[in-house]
């Protein structure tokens, strides 16, 4: 769809962040004395002098009321589209790991130039969100590039609706994708990842049951599960519970809030000929269940926490900030010493410095040495730029548990 563009004059703050790299423009008050706009429109961004910094797609509802699509003056038309997606493909062929991989990250949004909306590959087939309804009527054109370069089975939309966190559990029973073009998945189907097999559903469910930003994590995993007993803590469909059973993990306790991801996660067993029978799976809500474990004297070698960035269930709520070091603090006590503890996160809002900050309280809280060995993030499919901080959102701590330390506690409580 072709809109004509139209001039939009922005503030210093954002000429500043627009010169440093940034892609995004806040609406302030200069953006409230722009003409009115329609969602997906293209617009030219310049200075009160007139100078012209860049294209941007108008999105007037939104806080983000423009994502810069190019530093120069361009129509969002089939050529400019189609480079855009071939670059991202060259991308992934020559700097992503991807052995026995069938599920990766085509499109990461600002992290390839097309800010506000990602396409995901399962197999067969390729998943598009869209973050703003800006990129909507500029969807058929898309669909009809990606089919020309990629040639899927068939092309679905996974709409992310308002207020998620608010949504309940059983939002996993819900259908929130929908075909575009091409012809329908079944309603579950086998991808490959690290040559281990998941189930994954373009439909149902706000997610697809596979978050692919973890899969350099799960190998990371792989590595360290031999022989060791694990607690995977908001375990979802059981990805980093089948990558460590798979690699000889004694035993694996998965916990989750939702009955149908725990049959999920059985069926992921199941899929990868691991018999789900010799590991436990438990439902209920996390903190619940650490005080029922640690009651019962259980101990393990390696726990990991990798909860949503919100989470409301019958009996608590969590959020990364503040709950993070309450789950830690309850996790630590069913750690054996010397034991790995991997935490996770996945808000943009936190960064890995204030994460750390939570890490490290909940760890004084217990008196607990605990010893960063590793910090991770998102694999090479999900790239971003050096000038979008935001981009650099997942963080993947794995850390050592040594004896408690001696030290006045008040020296550190002050440490907070």
């Amino acid at each position: 769809m072709k809109t004509p563009n139209a001039a939009r004059i922005v503030g210093p703050e954002t000429v500043r962040m627009l010169e440093l790299g940034h892609p995004w423009v806040i609406a302030d008050s200069y953006t409230r004395k722009w003409p009115t706009g329609i969602s997906g429109q293209t617009v030219e961004l310049y200075d009160n002098k007139g100078r012209f910094l860049a294209t941007a797609l108008l999105d007037p509802q939104d806080r983000i009321i423009a994502r810069v699509l190019d530093r120069r003056r361009i129509q969002l038309d089939r050529a400019w589209l189609t480079g855009k997606l071939r670059s991202a493909i060259e991308l992934r062929s020559s700097h992503a790991t991807l052995c026995e991989t069938t599920a990766y990250r085509l499109v990461n949004a600002e992290g390839d130039g097309l800010p506000g909306l990602t396409v995901d590959r399962y197999g067969d087939y390729l998943m598009l969100q869209l973050y703003t309804p800006a990129w909507r009527p500029h969807l058929q054109l898309f669909t009809q590039v990606l089919q020309e370069l990629l040639s899927p089975r068939g092309i679905y939309e996974k709409s992310r609706p308002q207020k998620t966190r608010e949504l309940e559990a059983v939002s996993d029973s819900k259908s929130y994708g929908r075909l575009l073009s091409g012809t329908a998945a079944p309603s579950r189907f086998e991808v490959q990842e690290n040559g281990l097999t998941f189930l994954v559903s373009l439909e149902q469910g706000l997610n697809t049951g596979l978050f692919l930003d973890q899969r350099r994590n799960r190998k990371d995993l792989i590595e360290r599960a031999k022989g060791k007993r694990l607690l995977n803590l908001f375990s979802y469909t059981g990805a980093f519970s089948v990558a460590a059973a798979a690699a000889g993990a004694q035993q694996v306790t998965s916990v989750d809030a939702s009955q149908g991801y725990s049959d999920w996660a059985r069926d992921n067993f199941t899929a990868n000929r691991l018999n789900h029978k010799q590991h436990e799976f438990i439902v209920g809500d996390c903190l619940a269940v650490l005080g029922k474990l640690a009651q019962n004297g259980k101990l393990f070698d390696l726990i990991l926490m990798d909860p949503p960035s919100f989470s409301t269930t019958a009996q608590s709520r969590f959020t990364t900030r503040g709950g993070t070091s309450d789950l830690l603090a309850a996790s630590l006590p069913l750690l054996a010493n010397n034991g790995l503890m991997i935490a996770s996160s996945n808000h943009q809002k936190v960064d890995v410095a204030e994460y750390l900050k939570e890490l490290r309280r909940g760890a004084i809280r217990l008196s607990c040495d605990l010893r960063v060995i590793a910090l991770l993030g998102q694999p090479e499919d999900f790239p971003y730029p050096v000038t979008f901080p935001e981009g650099r959102y997942l963080k993947y701590a794995v850390c050592v548990k040594s004896e408690n330390v001696a030290g006045n506690r008040t020296e550190r409580e002050e440490m907070k």
